[in-house]
C-alpha cells in the first residue's frame, strides 16, 4: 500500500512507450476506499489451478496483514468496514446511485441484492445506422430527464488516429446555457469519468449535452496540461468538424427543419464561427438569417435561394446579395428589433427593399466580425440613415431673408430642444405612413455605443449623440411649418405662440424617443403630463 516508492525511475521505463497506461498501477483509486473506512479486506483466489485463498487487510495505516484464508470461488471480494459518519454507504439507495452514475454502462452486470442495476450496451458503442431515433431520444431523456427532447443531434464514432465514440445533442435551451462548465459527460471504456470537459470540447460547444467516450484522453494529467495536449486537441477539431459537417448536411437536405430549429443552435454557431478558425471555415456559410421580403417570394422559394418555415422567411448572405445585386448589395440591411425600429423598418420595406432580421445581443459582435473578415460584406441598420430612394423631390420655399424654410424649422426645432448633443435634420419622405420625426443612430457611433454598454454588462440605450430626422411633409410638421411662417399667427414676435411651437417641438421629439424605448419612467409621467398642457393649450387657441 506504499504510493510512492525508489524504483521510479524503472517504473517509468516499463510504461515510457505509452503514458497514457499510467492509470491503473498506482492503486489510487482503491486507496480512495480508506476515505470511507476504518478497515478495507480484500479477500481473493485466483483462477490458476491449485491457487490458495489470500486475505488482505489494512486499517490505513502504513502497515498491513496478508495470510492464508478459506474460499471455494474463484474471484475477489472487497470488503469495507465504513467509519461511522460514512455509513451512508451501506444503503442500498446510496450504492444504487453511485453504481448508476459510474458503471451504469459497463459492459459486466453490477448486481446489488441480487438484481442487475446497470443498463450495459450502451448505444454510443453502436455504429449510426443500428440506430432509430427513438433509441437516440431515449438516451438523451435517461441521461438529462425532465428536459424534453434534443433538437438534433451527432454520432461520433472512429478508432483513428484515435478512439472515440459518443453522441452529442443539441438541447432546447429554454434558460441560459452554460458556457462555463457545460453538460457533456465524458467516459472511459463506458465507465463515467466527469461531466466537466472544458478542456476538452470548444467552449462554443459546452452547452451541447451527450456522451464522449475515449481511451485515448489523458486523464492522467492536469487540466492545464490537457488544453495544450496534441491528442486532446486533435480530438476537439474532429469534434467540431462533425458538427459543422452535421449543420451543412440539414441546410443542404432539410433546409425547413434547419430554418425551424436555427434560432436555437444560432449561438453555438456565431461564436464558433468568431472564435474557431477551422470552425468557421465549414461552418460560416451555414448560417441563416430571417429576412423580411415583399416581392417576388414565390419565384424565390421556387429557386431556393429563401427557406420558409411557417409565415416566416430564411436566407444565407449569399443569397441575399444575390437577389439585391442590382440595388447597393453591399449594403446589407438589417433590424434588431422590430418593434424600436418598426418606424425605418417600414420606409424601408414600403420601398421593396429586402431587410434581415438579428439577434440584438450575439450580432452587435458577429456582424462586425463578418465585416472585418469579408470585404463584402457591409451592414446597416434600418435606422442608421434614410437613403436617396426614401426621400421625395419637395419644392423650398425661401422667405426675404434667403432661407429656406427646412433651414428655418431646424433652427427652430434645435432652439426649442436647446440640446447639443441632437442633432435636427430635416426631409421629405416618401411613404405616407412615415412619422412626423425619427431617432436616427448613425451606424458606427451607434455601434461604439453598444459595445461599451455591453463592456459594462449593461443594455444599451439610447446613445446621448443622436440625429433626429424630422419628416417635412408630414401634416402636423406642415402645421409647425405655418405656425413659424405667422401663417396662422398674427404677430410672430408673440412670445406666447413662440412658446406653443417651442412645445410642439418637444412633443415631436419625445414621441420620436418613446418610439425607440429612449424615455425611462420619470420622462414618461413628464411626457404625459406635457402632452395634456400642450393638447389644453391648443383647444384654448380657438
Amino acid at each position: 500500500n506504499q504510493v510512492a516508492f525508489s524504483s521510479a525511475e524503472e517504473f517509468l521505463e516499463k510504461y515510457k512507450k505509452d503514458n497514457d497506461e499510467f492509470i491503473g498501477h498506482f492503486g489510487l483509486g482503491f486507496y480512495s476506499s480508506f476515505m470511507v473506512s476504518k478497515k478495507v479486506e480484500i479477500l481473493t483466489k485466483s483462477a490458476i489451478s491449485g491457487s490458495k485463498t489470500y486475505l488482505w487487510s489494512c486499517d490505513g495505516s502504513p502497515s498491513f496483514t496478508l495470510k492464508e484464508s478459506e474460499r471455494t470461488e474463484i474471484g475477489t471480494d472487497v470488503i469495507l468496514y465504513l467509519l461511522d459518519e460514512e455509513q451512508e454507504f451501506i444503503e442500498p439507495e446510496r450504492i444504487k446511485t453511485l453504481i448508476k452514475k459510474y458503471c451504469d454502462f459497463m459492459s459486466v452486470d453490477v448486481l446489488l441484492e441480487g438484481e442487475c442495476i446497470n443498463k450495459k450496451n450502451p448505444p454510443w458503442r453502436k455504429q449510426s445506422s443500428e440506430l432509430k431515433d427513438e433509441e437516440y431520444i431515449e438516451l438523451y431523456k435517461y441521461l438529462y430527464p425532465f428536459q424534453g427532447e434534443p433538437l438534433l443531434w451527432v454520432h461520433l464514432n472512429t478508432d483513428f488516429p484515435y478512439n472515440i465514440q459518443g453522441i452529442l445533442y443539441f438541447p432546447k435551451l429554454s434558460g441560459r446555457a452554460d458556457w462555463e462548465k457545460g453538460e457533456i459527460k465524458l467516459y472511459c471504456n463506458q465507465v463515467f469519468v466527469s461531466d466537466s470537459i472544458k478542456e476538452i470540447v470548444p467552449k462554443y460547444l459546452l452547452p451541447l449535452r451527450g456522451v464522449i467516450d475515449s481511451t485515448d484522453i489523458p486523464l492522467n494529467v492536469s487540466r492545464s496540461a490537457l488544453q495544450t495536449d496534441r491528442k486532446v486537441r486533435s480530438i476537439s477539431s474532429f469534434i467540431s468538424k462533425k458538427i459543422a459537417n452535421k449543420l451543412k448536411e440539414l441546410l443542404k437536405e432539410q433546409p425547413e427543419f434547419y430554418a425551424e430549429i436555427w434560432n436555437s443552435i444560432s449561438a453555438f454557431v456565431k461564436i464558433g464561427v468568431i472564435e474557431d478558425e477551422k470552425f468557421s471555415e465549414l461552418a460560416q456559410n451555414n448560417i441563416i438569417f430571417e429576412t423580411k421580403l415583399v416581392k417576388n417570394i414565390d419565384k424565390f422559394l421556387d429557386e431556393k435561394s429563401i427557406i420558409k418555415f411557417q409565415d416566416k422567411y430564411f436566407t444565407t448572405l449569399s443569397n441575399y446579395q444575390e437577389r439585391n445585386k442590382s440595388l447597393d448589395a453591399e449594403k446589407i440591411l438589417y433590424c434588431s428589433d422590430e418593434i424600436a425600429q418598426s418606424n425605418p423598418l417600414n420606409l424601408w420595406l414600403s420601398n421593396n427593399r429586402e431587410v434581415l432580421m438579428t439577434d440584438p445581443i450575439i450580432d452587435t459582435q458577429f456582424l462586425p466580425w463578418l465585416e472585418s473578415k469579408n470585404e463584402k460584406y457591409k451592414f446597416q441598420r434600418v435606422d442608421s440613415e434614410i437613403n436617396e430612394d426614401l426621400e421625395k423631390d419637395s419644392p423650398e420655399i425661401i422667405d426675404k431673408d434667403g432661407r429656406s424654410n427646412s433651414e428655418n424649422l431646424r433652427d427652430i426645432i434645435t432652439k426649442a430642444l436647446d440640446n447639443e448633443k441632437v442633432t435636427v435634420k430635416i426631409q421629405s419622405i416618401k411613404s405616407k405612413t412615415a412619422p412626423p420625426a425619427m431617432i436616427m443612430l448613425p451606424e458606427q457611433m451607434r455601434r461604439i455605443n453598444d459595445m461599451g454598454a455591453y463592456m459594462e454588462q449593461r443594455i444599451p440605450g439610447l446613445p446621448e449623440y443622436h440625429v433626429l430626422l424630422i419628416n417635412k411633409d408630414h401634416s402636423l410638421i406642415k402645421g409647425l411649418i405655418s405656425l413659424t411662417d405667422n401663417k396662422i399667427i398674427l404677430n410672430k414676435n408673440d412670445s406666447k405662440e413662440n412658446q406653443l411651437s417651442s412645445k410642439i417641438a418637444n412633443h415631436v421629439y419625445q414621441m420620436a424617443k418613446l418610439s425607440v424605448g429612449g424615455l425611462d419612467q420619470k420622462q414618461l409621467i413628464e411626457l404625459q403630463l406635457n402632452n395634456a398642457d400642450l393638447i389644453t393649450e391648443l383647444l384654448n387657441s380657438k
